[in-house]
């Protein structure tokens, strides 16, 4: 493996045109450019805090600004994975023909999108600052441990990356691979705490700190949680509880408000441990499939 990092390593220049080359076409021609991918999010953020906040009646304050900091992880992992999933496939025939490391069409798929993920961060800061000063009083979205960013960011990518790499050279030779992915991926936006806070795993009477451990072995939805922890200030979370209404005589479900956990640094390390797990194992298997891509009818 070291050996194919330092001949990928020689290859670099070509990585990043391949970077740049992604990063223009996405966009050709396109008058709004970078503007686009940030529609999907801002829409989805609108419509999930239209309907958990003023249907559902979740009392968070600035709740859009919670989901944006869960979501727009998940978005450069789901994209950065699905992109990369078909980069192998679809130059194929570019691969017959000119040798150099096959690793660099995922990995450029991969890092265009992580580009973008830092641009949609500056956005995010941006809406944050319009949030706070548009507030009176003035709510405090802004917290020190946004200095943790960095180190979350890196384990993003080196999950995104590992699996990217290992999708991308199984999906050559069975293609159904990307659209199992892409059901699992839809699955992990629903299971991940985007749209709900994972102190609802932890808080009694449905939760325990048990489920919420075994809940957050999923590294999406401790990655989720995480840059919302540290991205923004804790809020109390409001819980559903059925109690007894002695006025009605009957059984009522009530919101509870619950204080916020703080950043859990156990799950970061063992999300740490295993993104890094991935990323080996992924760039393993991709080097070991790499030289049969040719093979492929």
């Amino acid at each position: 493996m070291w050996a194919e990092a330092k001949e990928l390593w020689k290859f670099r220049s070509l990585l990043v045109s391949m970077v740049q080359r992604d990063l223009s076409v996405r966009y050709k021609n396109s008058f709004l450019g970078f503007i686009w991918s940030m529609i999907n999010p801002l829409l989805t953020v609108l419509v999930l805090t239209f309907v958990f906040k003023y249907l559902q009646g979740n009392p968070t304050p600035n709740f859009s600004a919670y989901i944006l900091a869960a979501y727009l992880p998940y978005m450069f992992f789901q994209m950065a994975i699905m992109d990369s999933a078909q980069s192998v496939l679809g130059n194929l025939q570019l691969m017959k023909k000119i040798y150099f490391p096959r690793e660099i069409f995922p990995l450029a798929s991969i890092i265009s999108n992580f580009i973008h993920f830092l641009l949609a961060l500056l956005v995010f800061f941006i809406y944050l600052l319009a949030v706070y000063m548009l507030n009176t009083p003035r709510v405090p979205v802004f917290q020190w441990t946004t200095i943790y960013l960095p180190v979350l960011v890196i384990i993003n990518f080196l999950l995104a990356a590992g699996l990217g790499l290992l999708f991308s050279a199984l999906n050559t030779f069975y293609e159904d691979v990307k659209y199992i992915v892409g059901v699992i991926l839809s699955l992990l936006f629903f299971l991940a705490p985007i749209m709900y806070f994972s102190e609802s795993t932890y808080y009694p009477p449905r939760g325990s700190w048990l489920k919420y451990f075994l809940y957050h072995l999923d590294p999406v939805a401790t990655m989720s949680n995480a840059f919302r922890k540290v991205l923004l200030a804790p809020q109390p979370v409001s819980i559903s509880e059925r109690k007894w209404n002695s006025k009605l005589g009957d059984w009522q479900d009530i919101l509870v408000p619950h204080p916020a956990l703080p950043i859990d640094w156990l799950m970061i390390g063992i999300t740490a441990a295993l993104s890094l797990a991935v990323f080996f194992y992924g760039y393993h298997v991709f080097n070991k499939l790499k030289w049969k891509f040719v093979e492929r009818p």
